[in-house]
């Protein structure tokens, strides 16, 4: 089924950014018709949207890496914080700058595809193209989700509806100036990786998923993937609004934390425990973790604060994704359990293992170990009290 227009779009940028996304997602069409007539500034399109929608990635990805590490063929690994504050803040500055340079493509291209140059129209059409691009990049909270970020190509989708519009090209030439634009903005985002690539020092697992049309009604579908409900999508948004406009991150205590871990389960016993929280500017995070032995077999349990990454985190709420993989002696699933976003991935030769569960769409509760079963991990995970962590949500 294609995608839509029903209803007209509502307020412009005055009334909030939650609205603007909305009508972006379920309606673009119409919402590009109102962009196109509205005054605009770069300045002012730079800080009302760029700047605080493209920290979505920077920010997720951050606090992934130092709250979950990366881990690949049993080996585990955890960057440092200023490594990797490094490589987002630097991700997140040559994101404002493409953004940029992608909109001095478009105005270039204008007149050879029967368009009118004009800068400000130019950058709308960058800006608010790479909304759902943007917005995907929540996915990045949790290293294992980050190839469901493919649900960010509906920008794509955004940046067909809104460029011949705004850039009054005829519909016989809009099809090839978009694909211009898609291809050169494509050599500019490898230019942003390659300069990044080396900073980071680490690298992604991906995947890919076989798309086909979505649909847009209150919910955004990408068959194979899952959905976006736009409903959370405003309360994120929302709750991002708030936090840019405080500066402060709603952060549970890391001694909070510490409590929630059992001090013993399924026959282990806990031994170090660890806890970790940073703040900056409305986002943070909060983590309390401890290793568990059960004789010659070792796992470690950790509780995540991941709403405390900012809004960020509740919009991953937002996402029902499901996800299953099986290879070899290895099988990876993504999914709901009970209403709650599940992950779970073993490799049964090696008896090596993650399982965990979101909590109330806030606390992260993971098990992972070696040499141990996947019902050891889920009675670990298990052991966790659901109802303090509920508790704490509120």
């Amino acid at each position: 089924m294609s995608i839509v227009d029903e209803d007209p779009p509502g307020p412009g940028p005055g009334a909030g950014m939650v609205q603007r996304i909305r009508d972006l997602l379920t309606k673009p069409t119409a919402t590009w018709e109102v962009i196109d007539g509205e005054p605009a500034t770069i300045a002012g399109l730079y800080r009302s949207w760029v700047l605080p929608l493209a920290a979505i990635p920077a920010v997720c990805s951050f606090i992934g890496l130092t709250v979950f590490g990366v881990g690949f063929m049993g080996l585990h690994y955890r960057p440092s914080i200023v490594s990797t504050a490094v490589s987002s803040i630097v991700t997140y500055l040559l994101t404002l700058a493409g953004v940029y340079v992608t909109a001095l493509i478009i105005d270039a291209l204008a007149p050879s595809f029967g368009g009118q140059k004009n800068q400000i129209q130019a950058f709308k059409v960058a800006a608010y193209s790479s909304t759902a691009a943007w917005l995907a990049g929540v996915f990045e909270l949790i290293p294992m989700l980050s190839l469901l970020g493919i649900v960010g190509l509906y920008s794509l989708y955004l940046l067909w509806k809104g460029l011949p519009r705004l850039m009054k090209a005829p519909q016989d030439k809009a099809l090839g100036y978009v694909i211009v634009v898609i291809v050169l903005s494509v050599v500019v985002w490898i230019v942003v990786a390659a300069i990044t690539a080396p900073l980071a020092g680490l690298g992604r697992q991906g995947g890919a998923f076989a798309g086909r049309d979505g649909e847009v009604s209150g919910s955004l579908v990408v068959p194979g993937v899952g959905s976006i409900d736009v409903d959370k999508v405003e309360e994120a948004a929302e709750r991002m609004e708030k936090a840019a406009r405080t500066g402060k991150a709603d952060l549970v205590s890391t001694d909070a934390l510490k409590a929630i871990l059992p001090a013993s389960a399924a026959g282990f016993t806990r031994g170090e425990v660890a806890t970790e929280s940073a703040s900056a500017g409305g986002f943070g995070s909060a983590s309390a973790r401890a290793d568990y032995s059960r004789g010659a077999t070792t796992a470690e349990l950790q509780v995540v604060d991941v709403a405390a990454a900012g809004p960020m985190a509740s919009m991953a709420s937002a996402f029902s994704v499901e996800h299953s993989r099986e290879e070899g002696g290895t099988y990876e699933k993504v999914g709901r359990v009970d209403g709650a976003m599940t992950i779970e991935k073993y490799d049964r030769n090696g008896r090596r293992g993650e399982y965990g569960v979101l909590v109330a769409d806030r606390f992260m509760v993971q098990a992972e170990g070696s040499d141990v079963s996947m019902d050891d991990l889920k009675r670990l995970v298990g052991s966790v009290d659901k109802g303090a962590l509920k508790r704490l949500a509120r």
